[in-house]
This record gives C-alpha cells, sequence and structure tokens, in this order.
C-alpha cells in the first residue's frame, strides 16, 4: 500500500492482510521464521517472477501521439543514397549543406573539389557555427591541413567523416540543441 506521498503504510495494514493483498497481485511472500501455521502455509516468493502489464499500474502499455515535430526549424537526416539524402521528409539530390534552417545544394562533386571557397558558407553565418560535419563519401578521406587550418582560425570545430557517420554526427549535435552544420556528399556505393 502505498499513501498520497509514495511512503509504505504497511504500519496501518496487518501482515496477513498485506500478504493476501500482495498474494491476489500474483506475488508470493518470503517466510523467514515459522511463526505461524498461516504464514507456513503460503508458499515462497519465487525469484523468477516476472511481471507483466497486468501486475501492476507501473508496467501498463503507454502510446504517445505525435502530434507535430519538436522543433521543426531543426534539420533531421532520414536516410542517404548514392544519388542524395532524406531530410525532414524531403529528397534532397547530390551534395548538399545543411545549415540551421536551411537545406542548400553544395557545389562539390568529390572531397577533393572542397576548399576554402567551398567552405566559406559556414564560416559568414550569424549567429556563428561550433562545429562543421563533413561527410565525404564511402570512407574518410583528409581534407588537406591548410584548410581545416583556415576553419580553426574562423573558430569553426571541423569533424571529418565518412558520409553515413557524419549524418549520425549531425542528427546528434543537433538534437543537443547544438549549432552545426554539415556538408555532406553522397557515397557512390550506398544502396548496392
Amino acid at each position: 500500500m502505498m499513501s498520497g506521498n509514495g511512503c509504505s503504510c504497511l504500519e496501518s495494514v496487518s501482515k496477513q492482510g498485506f500478504y493476501k493483498a500482495l498474494q491476489g497481485r500474483g506475488y508470493q511472500r518470503l517466510v523467514f521464521s515459522a511463526s505461524s501455521s498461516r504464514e507456513r502455509d503460503i508458499p515462497p516468493l519465487s525469484r523468477s517472477h516476472r511481471l507483466s502489464p497486468s501486475d501492476d499500474e507501473l508496467y501498463q502499455k503507454t502510446t504517445v501521439t505525435l502530434l507535430q515535430r519538436e522543433a521543426p526549424e531543426v534539420a533531421f537526416i532520414e536516410s542517404y543514397s548514392q544519388r542524395g539524402f532524406t531530410i525532414n521528409g524531403d529528397r534532397v539530390l547530390g551534395p548538399c549543406a545543411l545549415i540551421p534552417r536551411a537545406v542548400l545544394q553544395w557545389n562539390v562533386g568529390t572531397y577533393k573539389d572542397i576548399s576554402e571557397d567551398s567552405l566559406s558558407l559556414f564560416y559568414l553565418l550569424e549567429p556563428k557555427i561550433e562545429i562543421l560535419v563533413l561527410g565525404t563519401g564511402d570512407r574518410v578521406e583528409r581534407l588537406e591541413p591548410r584548410i581545416l587550418e583556415f576553419m580553426k582560425k574562423k573558430r569553426i570545430a571541423v569533424e571529418v567523416q565518412d558520409t553515413a557517420n557524419a549524418c549520425a554526427t549531425f542528427n546528434f549535435l543537433t538534437s543537443e540543441r547544438r549549432i552545426t552544420a554539415a556538408g555532406l556528399i553522397p557515397p557512390p556505393s550506398a544502396g548496392q
């Protein structure tokens, strides 16, 4: 029995009444001593007993109906293929740049096309982006050190990953409400 404040109120219920209430819900009690014949008749508690949803209100099934996305202005990458990406239900063909509240075509073909000019979009934005996630296709590709140093001078952290991991990282960072952008190149072998 629980009181309104969630405390156990065993003092107000007799031991036998309490045990019968538990037994009625499918519980059995442990017998530590043979103090009375009635207590010995109750089988001991089984540690393998599993609760089912009907056993207790705490374990009832719950359903949730989603009426609206939590923050419609936040981009969420749902899937990717060799042709492009699905972002918030919209298909984007080819490489794309995700910035807070916008999805843009990104004018790069491969990781070799990533330059200071192609990254200018990301450092000109206000408010400043904290982290830029770059997805370079099927595998992590090494960018020129001068490009990474250039972004460091602009006070933007750059995370270079394969596109699959870059999508997951971007989704995680935006769910954490970080000011994040992504430059993504579709992996050529996705879906094959």
